[in-house]
């Protein structure tokens, strides 16, 4: 599939991604340290990749991500790209308090009020340098009858006032999300880590559900944190150490790919779009190498025997 209308940027540009966007969380430094030229040139290779679609939050790096991914964009025609954002968290400082409109903070705490929302939107345009955000998601709320009640109106205001392009919710969960698909009037949501090829959790009634009623599904967290990148050296699973039986089948994956000559890790990202609704793929990357590493899967030949054979593990004829 490929992202819908309302997410790609409004000027087409030859060779770019139907299906891929960079997650921007690493370059807000998550769980390790980037410099600052470091996420510039992560960003670059991004677009020289043909990746048009940026997908960062408040919460990444308290602003930071979406502060270098501001900079990084500067001098690119805003028309040629698409950027996603979030609300939901307000970014603090040391003390607690609320940081400056467009400021960087040391943390994010939950605000789903009329007011946090909008604030929040204020702060993020300030910190990508742009006067429109092509995708608004609420970012995780943790109350799900108060975000209904009070953010996701908000969401669809902006949304009709021609703020924001598309409106979403981004979760973990499938459980909660399929609530917003079926009482808000969402255009996407995003489901974390659980589409993937070690995690169906999303496959059973989320996609269905969403491709019913036309709602978009975008899935990030492919990697489940590393696992399935690399399984020896990263092998960790919702950013923690993964359970020994977690590790085997990833190997077992792993051993089945290099059978075919395919790198798991690039099986790993192109499954969702396998998927019922799964328009499109956020894969976060730290260089620009791993830029180049996920943009290579979008292109890799992935024989059909391979999918059978990651099917016939699964045990479910999923993959």
């Amino acid at each position: 599939m490929a992202f819908r209308a309302g997410l790609r940027p409004l000027t087409a540009t030859a060779g770019a991604s139907d299906t891929f966007g960079l997650g921007c969380a690493p370059i807000g430094n998550l769980f390790q340290a980037v410099a600052e030229p470091d996420a510039d040139e992560t960003v670059a290779a991004a677009l020289g990749r043909g990746i048009r679609f940026f997908d960062t939050a408040p919460h990444y790096g308290a602003g930071a991500s979406e502060a270098r991914l501001g900079r990084a964009l500067a001098g690119v025609d805003r028309d040629t790209v698409a950027i996603a954002t979030k609300v939901g968290r307000r970014v603090i400082d040391a003390s607690g308090a609320t940081v400056p409109t467009g400021g960087i903070g040391v943390d994010t705490v939950g605000d789903l009020t009329r007011d946090g929302v909008l604030r929040s939107l204020e702060g993020s345009l300030a910190r990508l340098k742009t006067d429109r955000i092509d995708l608004l998601y609420l970012h995780d709320p943790l109350d799900v009858d108060e975000a209904l009640a009070q953010a996701m109106p908000v969401l669809a205001d902006l949304r009709a006032q021609g703020v924001v392009r598309a409106i979403g919710v981004g979760m973990v969960w499938p459980e909660p999300l399929m609530r917003f698909v079926r009482e808000a009037d969402v255009d996407v949501v995003m489901i974390a880590g659980r589409t993937t090829l070690l995690d169906h959790r999303g496959e059973d009634e989320l996609l269905p559900e969403a491709a019913r009623r036309g709602v978009g599904v975008i899935a990030a967290g492919v990697f489940n944190s590393g696992i399935l990148a690399d399984p020896v050296a990263a092998p960790y699973f919702d950013y923690r150490e993964a359970p020994a039986e977690l590790r085997e089948r990833a190997l077992r994956l792993a051993a089945i790919c290099d059978a075919r000559g395919v790198p798991l890790r690039h099986a790993a990202a192109r499954y969702p779009l396998r998927l019922p609704a799964v328009e499109a793929v956020v894969v976060g990357a730290r260089t620009a190498a791993e830029v180049d590493d996920f943009a290579a899967a979008e292109h890799v030949a992935i024989p059909g025997e391979l999918w059978r054979e990651l099917a016939e593990l699964a045990g479910s004829g999923r993959v």
